[in-house]
């Protein structure tokens, strides 16, 4: 019985490890058959992944409004076997292009496009003129016909304009386009009767006259309304202002002056006070229909003074900037009393709440006293009168003789200054100075800059034309 149930034992034990064997050899097939398997079943999930990613590249560059470089993403993607073929096979394309002066390589995973860039050897760029550039090449390339002759990125091409870029024409008709909208937007939102603009100018011949001159000719220039310019020339008319007035392209009047312009800043301010009276003489005289602008050649000006200039009735008012200070460093050291006590550098019209003339601000001199220039050309500031003429515009109808509407706060011009007395400012021309119109936001905007600026009396000037 015992001899029976051993080998019963040990065929169960035999049977079990056999079971066991048999269980862990079909474990290891399945996963033999899944190692040596797994290319298959891989490939389509690597697939759909760079697929997936290549989308979602492609989708982050239209968001952010430019491509990705397909070289790059496959340089810093693809295997190194595929980068070794491609390198390869472009360098094989690079090799017989033996033209070939600037080679740019598109590499993707089945193929390789190469774009050139040549030139035949006939159409070498020459080496002169010295202005020749690569576009013009390019352009020349291209007019020939060669079909090489154009610049690739991507899938767009880039279109080689002649230089220089942009065409002078077509400048200038978007500067006529930008001119006729600008006289439409004055003609819809600006002054609907703009009245004729008569710019006051004294001068005399000296170094800095036509540098003076020609800064004030080419403001004028610019003015959007029509303009007449009087100029009065201190002992008399010469040519070289003449044909400085002749070449500016506006309507002007050139009058002469008999007395000469003194080399006294003093001297100098009352003689163009009586220019700029004879001026308004000869508008009387001739009925001139405007605005009186005072417009002295060393000034600076605003356009905006003269859109400001057409709202005066009769007599009205802008705030001045005053420029002083022309003179070396060392005579321009105040003490720190006189820096406390600077003037504000304005002259114009001072209005209250309501916006109504209480008065006016003026230059206080007190500071620069013994320090300003007395001659013409000397190194030291330069100091304007308590108002200048520059500040004040009028009607050129209260000039005249015979006007209707003529306001009775107005003074005959004839009875102004018929003793001798000096003309300080056109307030002298009211019986009522508190008539006076505040322009430029009540006096708060400064329209034009005073400055006086001039070289010494024994210097000379360059002529206009060279020898």
């Amino acid at each position: 019985m015992m001899k029976s149930l051993l080998p019963q034992s040990q065929l169960r034990r035999s049977a079990a490890a056999a079971a066991r064997s048999s269980a862990g050899g079909a474990a290891g097939a399945d996963g033999a058959m899944s190692d040596g398997g797994g290319a298959g079943p891989r490939a389509p999930a690597s697939s759909t992944f760079w697929f997936l990613l290549h989308a979602l590249c492609c989708l982050i560059s239209l968001f952010l409004g430019f491509r990705f470089s397909r070289l790059l993403f496959f340089l810093l993607f693809s295997t190194t076997a595929l980068y070794r073929s491609s390198t390869s096979s472009s360098s094989a394309a690079v090799l017989r292009a033996t033209t070939t002066t600037t080679t740019t390589t598109t590499t993707t995973t089945t193929t390789t496009n190469t774009f050139t860039l040549s030139f035949a050897a006939a159409n070498t760029p020459p080496s002169t003129p010295a202005n020749r550039t690569a576009l013009d090449v390019a352009d020349k390339g291209a007019a020939s016909g060669n079909p090489q002759s154009h610049v690739v990125v991507g899938r767009h091409g880039i279109r080689i304009r002649p230089w220089p870029h942009p065409d002078p024409v077509e400048v200038m008709r978007a500067h006529r386009i930008m001119e006729r909208v600008q006289e439409e937007q004055r003609r819809w939102y600006g002054v609907k009767e703009p009245r004729q603009v008569l710019a006051v100018t004294p001068t005399y011949s000296r170094a800095f006259q036509a540098l003076h001159l020609t800064g004030l000719l080419h403001s004028l220039r610019n003015v959007p309304y029509p303009l007449t310019w009087i100029v009065v020339e201190a002992g008399g008319t010469t040519n070289a202002t003449a044909s400085m007035l002749a070449r500016s392209g506006l309507t002007f009047v050139h009058i002469p002056f008999s007395d000469r312009m003194p080399h006294d800043w003093a001297d100098r301010h009352a003689t163009e006070n009586r220019m700029r009276l004879h001026a308004l003489r000869v508008i009387r005289e001739r009925k001139m229909d405007g605005v009186v602008v005072f417009t002295d050649d060393s000034n600076v000006h605003s356009m905006e003074l003269f859109d400001e200039v057409q709202k005066v009735q009769w007599m009205g008012a802008v705030s001045v900037g005053i420029l002083a200070h022309t003179g070396t460093a060392d005579q321009l050291r105040l003490t720190e009393e006189d820096k406390q006590n600077m003037p504000l550098p304005v002259q114009g019209p001072a209005c209250n709440s309501s916006g109504h003339l209480i008065g006016w601000h003026t230059f206080n001199s007190l500071p620069f006293s013994g320090k300003t220039a007395t001659v013409v050309g000397e190194a030291a500031p330069v100091l304007p009168r308590d108002l200048e003429w520059a500040g004040f515009v009028l009607n050129s109808r209260m000039l005249w003789k015979e006007a209707d509407d003529k306001p009775d706060w107005v003074k005959d011009l004839d009875a102004v200054g018929e003793n001798g007395e000096e003309i300080e400012n056109p307030l002298t021309l009211l019986n009522d100075p508190s008539s006076v119109e505040p322009l430029g936001n009540c006096g708060k905007n400064v329209l034009l800059w005073w400055l006086r600026v001039e070289a010494r009396a024994d210097s000379k000037f360059p002529e206009g034309k060279c020898p």
